[in-house]
């Protein structure tokens, strides 16, 4: 991958945000507590890149918070200092550096790409700092679970698991090809559908694995053909390329094609055409998700941002409910960082925008998965609901001891056994 350079970081206090906008000062709660040092929130995302896209949304989720919560979480005053990592493994490092020794947070959200999160995930936890992850690296909440990582989102395969499922089981699908990135959230997600749509009789027949910086996916696409279904996992601004030369090359008329939940996206949407309408995606978190809390969420980030958030938004949304319930549940103690981290791991959410949300014994989510179609109504791309899958586990329905006992997956693993030329 091409190495970019990074931006600096920009620090922010979300009321100077609040009173640029016109609240003032005075019609802002400040409880006595938030008069001491504030809690400070570092977020790792990506300002540059074919990650960008996502990266903002991210930033938007968090500061969505702040401002509905006037930025005082559990009665703490909240400084969020942002970091842009330039979606890369050394910006991450490098960041991750920076946040923790200079600015001396209490927490970090983020970062947004699975090979970021492997990249920092030693460092955090060598330096006792808790981290929130959007990121899906799949080991870093099993076989080497972190005592200091805690992932509201989701593994790459967990919201996979149940598309491999749906796809054999609902949809009768016998044969199919997968393409994602060639990089770590991309062999995660693909293995995981593999191993869920070959155990309920499917097979993968082809699998394809684009560079990250791809200028034309014609040549992957035209090695496509007699398969029931297309599997994708693209993220970013990529699904968008990518379903676009789908469709301008014909196989959206004759293959369906199916999307992990950063190809389909909700935030996305403003950005597709007709070429979406169809694809059925699995996502833990849906802007048609009907709770209180979700709607409340829908409504003030189409008000500040015009946009239909997607899982980046909902996704440090959540990590910043799970950093109020830990500062609610230790009060004075919250700038003790081993037991801030300790106490994440034992947040129980009730109303948050994806619903429920407990984390196992290593520090992965449990919630629920949404199987959406794409529609169009009222001139809107829409992705409607059609299934939830509750209470869904990073290990989908396996035996957690056998399944830790098995590689990690990745690119070769599960082994291809059905690949044909």
């Amino acid at each position: 991958m091409t190495m970019k350079p990074t931006k600096p970081i920009q620090r922010r206090t979300v009321l100077k945000g609040m009173l640029a906008t016109g609240a003032s000062a005075a019609t802002l709660p400040m409880p006595a507590i938030a008069q001491g040092a504030p809690f400070k929130i570092g977020l790792l995302t990506v300002k540059t890149g074919p990650l960008a896209q996502g990266g903002n949304q991210m930033e938007q989720g968090i500061l969505t918070l702040l401002k509905q919560k006037a930025s005082t979480l559990g009665g703490r005053k909240v400084e969020l200092v942002v970091a842009d990592t330039g979606g890369n493994p050394a910006g991450a490092r490098t960041k991750a550096q920076e946040v923790i020794e200079r600015d001396k947070v209490n927490v970090i959200l983020g970062p947004l790409a699975a090979f970021e999160l492997l990249a920092i995930t030693d460092y955090v936890k060598d330096n006792a700092t808790p981290l929130i992850s959007l990121a899906a690296a799949e080991d870093v909440t099993q076989r080497r679970a972190n005592p200091f990582v805690i992932r509201p989102s989701a593994t790459s395969a967990q919201c996979c698991h149940a598309m491999g499922e749906y796809a054999a089981k609902e949809l009768g699908y016998k044969r199919a090809a997968t393409i994602s990135e060639d990089f770590a959230f991309g062999y995660e997600q693909m293995a995981g559908f593999q191993r869920v749509f070959e155990d309920n009789g499917g097979k993968v027949v082809k699998k394809l694995w684009p560079p990250l910086v791809t200028p034309d996916y014609t040549p992957f696409i035209a090695q496509i053909g007699n398969v029931d279904c297309v599997f994708n996992g693209f993220a970013g601004s990529n699904p968008v390329k990518f379903m676009r030369s789908y469709a301008d090359l014909g196989l959206k008329a004759k293959t369906p094609l199916l999307a992990g939940w950063t190809a389909m996206d909700d935030a996305l949407l403003k950005s597709l055409g007709d070429e979406a309408i169809g694809v059925i995606s699995a996502a833990w978190y849906s802007a048609d998700f009907g709770s209180d809390g979700n709607k409340r969420f829908v409504a003030d980030m189409q008000k500040d941002y015009n946009v239909l958030p997607g899982g980046y938004s909902a996704g440090m949304y959540v990590a910043g409910q799970c950093v109020e319930a830990a500062i609610q549940a230790l009060g004075a103690r919250a700038d003790d960082r081993k037991a801030l981290a300790e106490t994440l791991h034992k947040v129980a959410l009730t109303d948050t925008p994806r619903g429920q949300v407990k984390f196992d014994q290593y520090g992965n989510v449990v919630g629920d998965v949404f199987i959406r179609r794409c529609e169009k109504k009222g001139g809107q791309l829409v992705n409607t609901v059609i299934k939830t899958y509750p209470n869904v586990s990073q290990f989908w329905t396996y035996n957690e001891k056998e399944f830790l006992a098995n590689p990690v997956y990745a690119r070769d693993y599960p082994p291809a056994k059905n690949l044909e030329n």
